[in-house]
């Protein structure tokens, strides 16, 4: 069973607003921007001391005063990195690198550590990031690799949907971490609908998938799934552990159980046509009800009291058929 998940509340979202939860009559009142998420109101407000959940780097080194990073630490691809950078060449700014020189030796902090991404790290390159061999491997290994859970988790009859992450209609997932990296993996109602696989089929480092085209497959026994991917873009890492033990992805399809990393070119284009977890939230909700409909053809008809379905949804109802459920759901 994938595992259940729940910290607390952020407090912030981002620099300059907070939330909070509230109740439908709280839904309207002004100076607050109201939002449904499962069933919970939760009430957002503008607030100028609210803290940068996201720091940009140019603000952490002193550069400028208040701003939140909205790429995902991605800088090579930052539009409001590469206009700061022009007004340094023009002389009309300070780049962060010598803001920071001007610090102490041991306030010199290595950049990762300046937006909170790792721990304190000083610097020993003078902000020569293009020549430290650490930055290279925190980029292209130690943060593509670092374990990622959600935060939070909604339950639909038995199925996990978790908060921050984006929705493919092909049962598959996409979360953006730090760096720009697309972390990539099956959803739990796929996993539990088709049961634990004995492989999965997946590609190399290097090769690039396509949207709404078959990116990987999974095997069970004699049954075989395609997979459609959720994104272009180019696999930069392949979650080993799921190659030598399938079993991973059911028990974590949303943290260990993950399957690629991924580079696209232009991640919020990629973001927008996908759906985020409110919507996903919506949709698994849909996908139950005719999961539920198709059950009670072949099975009867379902607890009067709407009870939860259980793991390996195929192997307790064969009857179900694997294509029939794969065309279904998996869009394949």
């Amino acid at each position: 069973m994938a595992e259940k998940i729940k910290k607390d509340q952020r407090s912030r979202l981002g620099y300059g607003s907070s939330y909070r939860k509230g109740e439908k009559a709280d839904l309207g009142k002004k100076g607050e921007i109201d939002a449904v998420l499962g069933g919970q109101v939760w009430m957002v407000k503008p607030d100028k001391d609210a803290m940068a959940a996201n720091p940009c780097l140019w603000m952490e080194a002193g550069v400028v005063k208040n701003k939140d990073c909205n790429n995902y630490y991605d800088c090579t691809s930052c539009k409001y990195d590469l206009g700061m950078k022009k007004q340094v060449e023009k002389g009309k700014q300070m780049s962060w690198q010598d803001a920071m020189r001007r610090r102490p030796d041991m306030d010199r902090v290595c950049r990762h550590s300046l937006t909170n991404r790792i721990r304190e790290r000083v610097c020993a390159y003078d902000y020569q990031c293009g020549s430290c061999d650490f930055d290279q491997f925190f980029e292209d290994v130690m943060s593509p690799r670092t374990k990622s859970m959600p935060f939070e988790m909604e339950h639909v009859k038995g199925f996990d949907v978790p908060v921050g992450y984006y929705f493919h209609n092909g049962h598959t997932w996409a979360r953006i971490e730090s760096g720009g990296y697309i972390r990539i993996g099956l959803d739990d109602f796929s996993l539990k609908l088709l049961g634990k696989a004995d492989a999965f089929d997946l590609p190399l480092m290097g090769k690039e998938l396509d949207m709404n085209k078959i990116g990987w497959g999974l095997k069970r026994k004699e049954n075989l799934a395609d997979v459609l991917s959720p994104i272009d873009g180019v696999i930069t890492e392949v979650n080993s552990k799921v190659r030598q033990n399938p079993g991973l992805a059911n028990r974590e399809p949303y943290g260990e159980g993950w399957l690629f990393m991924v580079r696209t070119p232009d991640i919020k284009k990629t973001a927008k046509k996908l759906m985020t977890d409110t919507e996903g939230f919506e949709w698994i909700n849909g996908e139950v009800k005719q999961l539920e409909g198709m059950i009670e053809e072949v099975a009867g008809p379902l607890a009067a009291d709407g009870g939860y379905l259980q793991e390996d949804i195929f192997g307790n109802i064969p009857d179900l058929g694997w294509k029939n459920l794969t065309k279904t759901f998996l869009k394949t």
